[in-house]
């Protein structure tokens, strides 16, 4: 029998209760660091981060339903207070609900492929994307990608090319619960391993605004 999702209106942001621009310290009841999933599934990484680090503050971000109910019911079981969780579009949330230099990391991984050449389009890692990320960010702030999809990983090294004095490119760190293989430690990604399916992985740190030479 499958286990009934709880609802946990304490783990919930809703779009309707943000005034404009989320304020994490009204939200977390604290200013720490705040680190945003986007496309957070049924919470495997967000929990196990979660509970790995209580002096971080942790916003999922999830817009199909069945894995935001999951994600939700599992943060409100570990009575997680550093954990929130926001069903929405990742994008539009980005640009118009999160103030400048106001998160500290942000993690994407497994984001969805749509791997149609007539729905690349869709693909949340594009340029604008990546502008609204790193004006979001602290300095010194972080971008974290995994993919399993070739093409994707192709398009997302063009995004984020080399001559981009905005950021550089640092080693990836890998989540608290991965294992010796992994790099996340998700459903997803240990489902791929067992399919023998590669995955690709890239990190960026935001730069100080004084270094560009413009």
């Amino acid at each position: 029998m499958a286990r009934i999702l709880k609802e946990y209106p304490a783990v919930v942001l809703k779009e309707e209760d943000i005034n404009e621009k989320v304020d994490f310290k009204a939200l977390f009841g604290r200013s720490q660091e705040v680190h945003i999933e986007i496309g957070a599934g049924k919470g495997t990484f967000i929990v196990n981060q979660a509970r790995t680090f209580p002096e971080i503050d942790f916003l999922g971000i999830e817009w199909a339903r069945k894995y935001y109910r999951h994600a939700v019911d599992r943060i409100g079981r570990w009575q997680l207070k550093n954990a929130r969780m926001i069903r929405t579009e990742a994008a539009d949330f980005i640009a118009k609900n999160l103030k400048n230099s106001s998160v500290d990391w942000f993690h994407v991984y497994f984001p969805d492929p749509w791997p149609k050449k007539r729905h690349n389009k869709r693909r949340f890692l594009c340029k604008d994307n990546l502008t609204e990320m790193l004006r979001c960010l602290k300095t010194g702030g972080v971008i974290q990608i995994a993919t399993d999809h070739k093409d994707y990983y192709e398009q997302i090294t063009t995004v984020f090319n080399d001559g981009d004095d905005r950021f550089e490119k640092i080693g990836f760190i890998k989540a608290a619960n991965a294992q010796q293989a992994e790099c996340v430690g998700t459903n997803f990604e240990r489902k791929y391993i067992k399919d023998q399916r590669a995955v690709y992985t890239l990190a960026v740190r935001k730069l100080p605004t004084d270094t560009n030479p413009n």
